[in-house]
């Protein structure tokens, strides 16, 4: 079989395809919506919902439903004013259908209906009708209810007598299409309920909407629409959802706005309170719209753009910025998210400019970067105004450019006035800020000269690492492994214990600094915990590289006793908060070196064996095994309470050896248990004692007084 292919002078018009009206979404659906998995179907779902948020930004509805139906449909109802149902005289069609089948039409190209809306080109709607198998759309609209059905963007009616379904017998309109009064509604109500069908022509079986991700979404919206109740509502009973055994149905209203926003993304404890910055800019532009004839025409317009952000900085380095343009998330950035960084970094520079003898800033500590000014920092940065450009239709990239002048002025005002505020309690955390800002910028460049001076030596160059590590041989990353030893006496039997051709030793004196509670600069002028940066070599913090990390694995070896555990705790702290992508890697290991040791005597001329037990029911199971075979053992059984009191061969065969040694490794499976490590942190090792008392107190029942090494 061969297939004929136009060339040259065979080219012709013939060869050229024209797609027309809802023709090209579906042939093209991924201009439209991304893609045709999860992510596209769920794009679909966003066009109508949004449509929906659109009318409660303009004060028009208060409540917005979105249901998942068992039969793989989603239905969306509102209380807006619903869509319009008379005539569109330039085309001679209902509204409604005009919404729903036409592309670039709507009510949000500058005819005055919407000050600021998420939807700009005209085309969600009647996108979502072409790529279902079903759509109904149901308008309560002066004293009537509208309905209108289609069927993959074409209008009709189904024979629903057997069921409401796709796969039921459709007719479609031939002559004229009609919009249906399907009943009564009291007067004043209004609204607009649209339910569909996704085709599976287009998307696959396996894309299914994503309840976790409807719940974040509505989340999201009822922070940025004050007074909006949204309710998520499941029921389709999916394996693996909350819905599995039934109906799920959540509510989200937050009067509180981009402020509560903020404050539920933060997980650190806070340096300053959450600040809310307003303000607004104008701006002018050439846009073109239509006149009275239905012609474009360029028109000079100005623009006002209002902008709210809600910002606070906490005692971590991780940043979060979320990023909205009427009310739709923008997670790749764009001017608004320029200008906003912009703003900070001037503001911020100017500020500590003119503290530098307070702060004790001198030249040598260089300049502050955007990544000092961002670290630790939870920001929501909304904007509002007509007609925003964005970078195609699924909105990820805010492109007008004046918006970054006006965040970035209403930034510097408003963050000025805070940071220069008479106010005492403003002024303090001011204070604070500035502080860690500085501490942030010593931080990175100080961990900059820590990677420059701290690679792997070789015999003949003289090594810039501490003097009381010891190193090991190999300079293979993957096989070394790094021991953080505690105190000078198991240093003494772990370097007789060690392969010293593959494992290094670092011993620590004493307990470590708590980070959790610490500033930057102080964290830096701590010995110990300068020393465990300078000897891992990767940086800390934000310019933490985990590529140049110099082991593989490090491992924690302390005492099995409450103070080892406690000097474990502060250096889980320190590789938690500043060095965290080694956790994350899974490189970070607890040795478990045992408590007791157990001489079993031997029988019938048989040698001896020794036995070791790692917790005290262990040792109580071996015991009673131990009576009841009639074996004997050596009494007093020897328990350890430091690692020094090993020998060499007993440290190395229990706790070394990669043969027969037991590592901990310390891992976080997913984003729920690094925020559940955030809690348990900030609960046990953070500022705030009065939480940690009460921890205490509610799990003191479960220590006996027999088991605390007193």
């Amino acid at each position: 079989m061969s297939t004929a292919i136009a060339t040259g002078s065979s080219y012709t018009a013939r060869h050229l395809s024209v797609l027309e009206g809802l023709e090209a979404v579906r042939k093209r659906p991924g201009m439209y919506i991304g893609s045709t998995d999860s992510r596209g179907l769920m794009h679909c779902l966003w066009e109508i919902i949004d449509n929906s948020v659109d009318e409660a930004l303009e004060g028009h509805a208060s409540k917005i439903d979105i249901v998942l139906h068992p039969d793989s449909s989603v239905e969306v109802r509102d209380d807006g004013r619903g869509i319009p149902v008379d005539t569109v005289e330039s085309v001679g069609l209902s509204g409604v259908e005009v919404v729903f089948t036409k592309l670039h039409a709507g009510g949000k190209f500058g005819g005055g209906s919407y000050a600021a809306s998420g939807g700009l080109h005209g085309v969600g709607a009647s996108v979502v009708n072409a790529l279902s198998s079903r759509l109904d759309v149901e308008v309560d609209r002066g004293g009537k209810t509208y309905r209108m059905t289609f069927h993959r963007g074409e209008p009709g009616v189904f024979d629903d007598r057997k069921g409401v379904s796709p796969d039921a017998p459709f007719e479609p309109f031939t002559s004229s299409s009609e919009l249906t009064v399907a009943g009564k509604v009291k007067r004043g109500v209004s609204g607009t309920r649209v339910r569909y069908w996704a085709d599976r022509q287009i998307f696959p079986v396996t894309a299914e909407f994503s309840y976790a991700d409807l719940v974040e979404r509505a989340r999201q919206t009822s922070f940025l629409v004050p007074g909006l109740t949204l309710t998520v509502r499941d029921e389709r009973g999916l394996p693996g959802t909350p819905g599995e055994a039934g109906p799920v149905e959540e509510v989200f209203r937050h009067d509180g706005g981009v402020v509560d926003f903020a404050e539920f993304l933060a997980t650190d404890a806070s340096v300053t309170d959450t600040w809310r910055l307003q303000g607004e800019g104008t701006f002018t532009e050439v846009v073109q719209q239509l006149d009275g004839k239905g012609h474009l025409r360029p028109v000079e317009l100005e623009r006002r753009c209002e902008v709210e952000i809600a910002l606070r900085w906490g005692i971590g380095y991780d940043t979060t910025v979320r990023t909205f343009v009427n009310i739709i998330a923008t997670p790749k950035g764009g001017s608004h998210l320029a200008g906003f960084e912009q703003g900070l970094l001037k503001t911020l520079r100017k500020q500590i400019e003119t503290n530098a003898r307070r702060l004790k800033v001198t030249a040598r500590d260089g300049k502050v970067e955007k990544d000092d000014v961002l670290a630790g920092l939870t920001a929501v940065v909304t904007v509002r105004f007509p007609e925003p450009q964005f970078e195609g239709q699924t909105k990820e990239v805010l492109g007008t450019a004046p918006i970054r002048g006006i965040v970035s002025k209403v930034v510097e005002t408003e963050l000025t006035s805070l940071l220069t505020s008479a106010k005492r309690h403003e002024k303090v955390q001011a204070a604070s800020l500035l502080e860690k800002v500085v501490g942030e910028m010593r931080a990175r460049v100080s961990a900059r000269l820590q990677k420059e001076i701290s690679r792997r030596k070789n015999a003949l160059e003289s090594s810039t690492l501490p003097a009381k590590l010891a190193d090991c041989r190999s300079d293979d990353v993957e096989r070394s492994e790094l021991f953080i030893v505690e105190g000078d006496s198991a240093l003494g039997t772990a370097k007789l214990a060690r392969s010293s051709d593959f494992q290094a030793l670092l011993p620590i004196r004493g307990k470590i600094l708590n980070v959790q509670k610490a500033s930057p600069g102080d964290i830096l002028k701590n010995a110990e915990v300068a020393s465990i940066i300078q000897v891992i070599g990767a940086g800390s913090g934000r310019t933490f590289d985990i590529s140049q990390a110099r082991y593989g694995k490090i491992v924690l070896m302390t005492d099995a006793d409450v103070d080892g555990a406690h000097i474990r705790t502060l250096l889980l702290t320190l590789f938690f908060r500043y060095m965290r992508p080694l956790v994350e890697a899974g490189r970070v290991y607890a040795a478990v070196p045992p408590l007791h040791r157990i001489e079993i005597a031997g029988s019938g001329g048989r040698k001896g064996e020794v036995v070791y037990t790692y917790s005290e029911a262990e040792l109580t199971n071996l015991l009673r095994k131990l009576e009841r075979s009639g074996k004997r053992y050596k009494e007093p059984i020897q328990r350890y309470k430091g690692l020094g009191e090993m020998d060499a061969h007993q440290l190395a065969e229990t706790t070394m050896d990669p043969a027969r040694r037991t590592l901990r490794r310390i891992s976080m499976a997913d984003e729920e248990s690094l925020l559940e490590a955030e809690r348990v942190f900030e609960l046990l090792m953070g500022n705030e004692v009065a939480p940690r008392k009460d921890f205490i107190v509610a799990g003191a029942h479960q220590i006996s007084a027999d088991r605390i090494d007193a």
